[in-house]
């Protein structure tokens, strides 16, 4: 059977990237064609950091088109940590603190459709972007940070309320207990927690572990779909960054220091949840579809 789902964090599908100016009504047509071939009843089309006047461009370019299966905006950054690991594939030198005017203009930009913003809770000392958010029905992920426990919790009180792709945006050596992912496992029933399942940003015995401490209820599965997604192996885009995607499906940078989102499409995640997780229909429409609805409605 085809599952219907939701992905959360859509940057770019079918050749289409989102996080470029140059694509037109054709492209975001023929990606969003194939997102619903694949079974999207819904997704957010993701913007991550750049400048502001970049991100506030792209953002309107989404909002004057957008279509189905698209029903919403992620916005992942700027208010991100710089540091390297955590940065991921994300741009350093636009990663800022969080700040009220920045995340004004960068909503008014996107026409009152985001859904969803990704940000570090150190980078929002006080909550008050957090707070903002959350006040204005925007659902508040945290990642690619580095948060002691008390920023988390301080943020969790100012509305946080998800984890982006836990287990990603983050250094591949890190303290062997005090790091990050045991942080938000500790504290996981009280945020819905995000994981991509193409089998490369996390083991598969990883994220059985993952799950299990999260639980169903409060998981979420995401794509981080890229231009990629739905071709063969090749030479893409995530906005001003050439990546290469080879044989296997999985995105690296250059260096292969780190990933750069995910050329793996939701079908083929489903199949990995139900042959490497022995996962049931259930549960897989909770990840797929349910939750990701459920963190979105508050």
């Amino acid at each position: 059977m085809q599952h219907k789902f939701f992905d959360l964090q859509v940057n770019g599908y079918a050749g289409l990237d989102f996080n470029r100016e140059d694509y037109n009504e054709e492209h975001i047509q023929r990606a969003c064609e194939l997102m619903i071939e694949h079974g999207a009843e819904g997704a957010l089309a993701t913007v991550i950091t750049d400048d502001l006047d970049a991100m506030t461009r792209k953002l309107e370019k989404i909002a004057a088109l957008i279509r189905p299966p698209i029903t919403g905006i992620h916005i992942e950054g700027p208010f991100i940590s710089s540091e390297p690991g955590y940065i991921g594939a994300h741009p350093a030198q636009h990663a800022i603190p969080a700040n009220l005017d920045a995340m004004k203009r960068l909503l008014d930009a996107a026409a009152g459709l985001t859904r969803m913003v990704t940000l570090a809770p150190e980078q929002d000392p006080g909550g008050h972007v957090t707070s903002y958010l959350n006040d204005s029905g925007v659902t508040v992920s945290a990642g690619h940070c580095d948060p002691t426990m008390e920023q988390l919790e301080q943020s969790i009180d100012a509305g946080l309320s998800m984890f982006t792709h836990l287990g990603n945006g983050c250094p591949a050596q890190m303290h062997r207990h005090d790091n990050i992912i045991q942080r938000v496992l500790s504290i996981s029933k009280q945020l819905m927690v995000c994981y991509i399942a193409d089998g490369a940003h996390i083991p598969f015995s990883a994220l059985k572990n993952y799950l299990t401490v999260s639980g169903i209820d409060r998981s979420i599965v995401v794509t981080d779909a890229i231009s990629a997604t739905g071709l063969g192996p090749g030479t893409y885009t995530l906005g001003e960054r050439e990546v290469a995607v080879g044989e296997d499906g999985v995105v690296w940078a250059p260096d292969r220091s780190h990933f750069v989102g995910s050329a793996c499409p939701m079908p083929r995640v489903i199949e990995n949840l139900r042959e490497h997780l022995d996962l049931d229909n259930d549960a897989i429409a909770s990840l797929v579809f349910h939750n990701p609805k459920i963190a979105l409605s508050g």
